[in-house]
């Protein structure tokens, strides 16, 4: 693995550099720095996936063949933080960085031909059918059944924490359609129509007052058995591939490091304990350099995993270990910014920021006052928001669980 940078790079970075600038619109730009949670605002985030598709970029982690772009780890890593200092959004990684690649690898011709490009348009917008009331990070537990009717399963049930299920066209879901032997065993990967008659959408109100996520009901809804990601029986062999895209598929780093850099730069102007400013203060300065250290730690450790999955190797446990050591330096993070923001920080005005979704039973002033800065008012809802980074896609006890047995034998 080489993370040098050669010239190309510098020119590919100036190439990155040249592009964010002349496509980044302000209002794009706003939705970016000012967004409340891994999900940024839904329609600024879906003109960048236009804009990133026109130019070859929206998927750059795909296969070439089918839309991706042949980068080095260098580069990734560049087109990566480059994007978040411009102040880029973040695209729903539902589709383009995770059930994409379950159907790149088990899907049929016709799923590839009619889903992939779909995707990197946009036209085809997923959310993820995963959890359930009584079946979370203990997945394998989801009694969401399918029943075989001739052409169809027929699915009846539920999903909880469905984020964007009402904005969504497609969910890739895990449903029951055997209860024989062990309790991995009868699951089977559907591709969902959000369309089909039988299905209700109830939102859930976050602890930040967003409605982001939702709980779905299924009543009866026919899924063709064409919609079959795999093999009837054996989705939790794709649930499992997928699980490595959505726990450590990507880089997280560059994204905490310019969250680190940022946190710095306001703490250099903000009032500390002792009369001087917040950065001068030892205890805020010596959490946020360990803060910074593991950003570093966390990086090397990314690529390396990046680099063994690149040249089609298994990472094995080492998506828990990276999806552990992302959420809760995130938290860290988001901590240390509402510790930064003051007593401002504690003001809730989330019009002045830039939520994934509605938010619930709230008027915004008149006037559109703002109490501090606009980075105080996205702090205590990045915060609250965060809280659920250690829970979701398997919670860091479980993959604590993963790691003592596959990395420890234990």
């Amino acid at each position: 693995m080489d993370l040098s940078w050669s010239e190309a790079d510098s020119a590919f970075r100036d190439e990155v550099r040249a592009f964010l600038e002349a496509k980044l619109t302000p209002e794009i730009r706003r939705a970016g720095k000012s967004a409340t949670s891994v999900y940024p605002d839904h329609e600024a985030s879906m003109e960048w996936q236009h804009i990133l598709h026109e130019r070859g970029w929206a998927a750059p982690a795909w296969p070439v063949e089918y839309g991706g772009c042949d980068w080095s780890l260098t580069q990734h890593y560049i087109f990566s933080r480059e994007s978040i200092l411009a102040g880029a959004p973040s695209l729903s990684p539902m589709g383009i960085r995770m059930v994409s690649h379950a159907i790149i690898a088990f899907g049929t011709q016709e799923q590839k031909d009619f889903f992939l490009p779909g995707i990197l348009t946009g036209e085809v917008f997923f959310c993820q059918g995963y959890s359930e009331p009584e079946a979370g990070s203990d997945l394998a537990s989801l009694s969401m059944v399918a029943v075989d009717d001739g052409d169809d399963l027929v699915v009846t049930g539920s999903k909880i924490w469905t984020t964007h299920a009402t904005e969504a066209n497609w969910m890739f879901a895990l449903v029951r359609t055997s209860r024989s032997g062990r309790k991995q065993q009868g699951i089977t990967f559907v591709l969902i129509d959000m369309n089909s008659p039988g299905i209700e959408i109830r939102p859930l109100v976050m602890t930040s007052g967003e409605q982001v996520q939702n709980q779905v009901f299924f009543d009866g809804v026919r899924v063709p058995k064409a919609n079959v990601l795999g093999k009837i029986d054996e989705g939790w062999t794709v649930a499992k591939y997928l699980l490595i895209f959505e726990r450590g598929g990507g880089a997280a780093a560059p994204a905490l490091q310019v969250m680190a850099e940022r946190l710095a730069a306001v703490a250099a102007e903000q009032p500390g304990p002792g009369g001087g400013m917040l950065i001068d203060d030892p205890l805020f300065a010596a959490k946020l350099a360990d803060a910074r250290i593991r950003t570093e730690v966390l990086e090397i450790l990314e690529y390396r995993t990046m680099s063994i999955m690149s040249s089609g190797g298994d990472p094995g446990p080492s998506a828990s270990m990276l999806k552990v050591l992302s959420t809760e330096l995130s938290q860290t993070l988001t901590e240390l910014t509402l510790e930064a923001a003051g007593p401002r920080g504690r003001v809730y005005q989330p019009h002045r920021a830039k939520p994934g979704g509605p938010i619930a039973d709230f008027v915004p002033p008149a006037d559109d006052y703002l109490s501090g800065e606009e980075w105080q008012a996205v702090a205590p809802l990045r915060y609250f928001n965060d809280r659920a980074g250690s829970i979701y896609a398997g919670s860091n006890e479980i993959q604590r669980n993963i790691l003592a047995k596959a990395a420890l034998g234990l």
